[in-house]
């Protein structure tokens, strides 16, 4: 007999997770649920802040991950990379560069989000001004993401090889790297 209660009771908490999903969506809930109290409903505080701060928010993945090193991360390992001054004076220029122009592209952003929800908000959209403000949005999107790409691809021509192939290692990627616990790869 206790066997068998003990049985029921393991199906039992196996199946609950999926009961309780079953329940939320029987409920209508949806994963926006709660967002509808930000200020721009399509962005999250982080990425408020991350437009504001100018940060990479992972947008030059393809680089980073192909041995285009970023500058910020340099930077940050200018001593285990060994960079010369002359070194670091470029890479200081080419985060400068990018990064000012992640700032106003980034405000720019949060600017149109906010026209665009405004509209919404006061039912105030038609699909003429829909295409207009989501198409700058795109193009601003890319060209933010175009910044912080170009400053990858000027850190290749700073740096050498063997300071790249460090960079990788450092930063964890590929079979010969160190896989630093907690580091967080997506922030360039």
């Amino acid at each position: 007999m206790e066997h068998r209660i003990f049985i029921v009771l393991i199906i039992s908490l196996i199946f609950l997770p999926v009961s309780l999903s079953v329940s939320a969506e029987q409920e209508g809930h949806s994963p926006y649920s709660g967002q509808e109290r930000r200020d721009i409903k399509a962005l999250s505080d982080e990425e408020i802040k991350g437009l504001r701060d100018g940060s990479g928010m992972g947008m030059a993945k393809a680089a980073e991950l192909n041995h285009y090193p970023g500058p910020k991360h340099v930077l940050e390992l200018a001593s285990e990379l060994e960079l010369t001054e002359k070194q670091k004076d470029q890479t200081i220029a080419a985060y400068d560069i990018m990064h000012e122009e992640a700032l106003s592209l980034g405000k720019e952003i949060i600017e149109k989000e906010t026209i665009l929800d405004r509209r919404f908000a006061h039912e105030h959209i038609d699909e003429k001004v829909l295409e207009e403000i989501t198409l700058e949005l795109g193009r601003l999107m890319g060209r933010l993401r175009a910044a912080h790409l170009k400053a990858h691809i000027k850190m290749k021509s700073i740096l050498s090889e063997d300071q790249i192939k460090r960079y990788d290692d450092l930063r964890g990627y590929g079979p010969g790297s160190s896989h630093r616990k907690g580091h967080d790869h997506s922030h360039h």
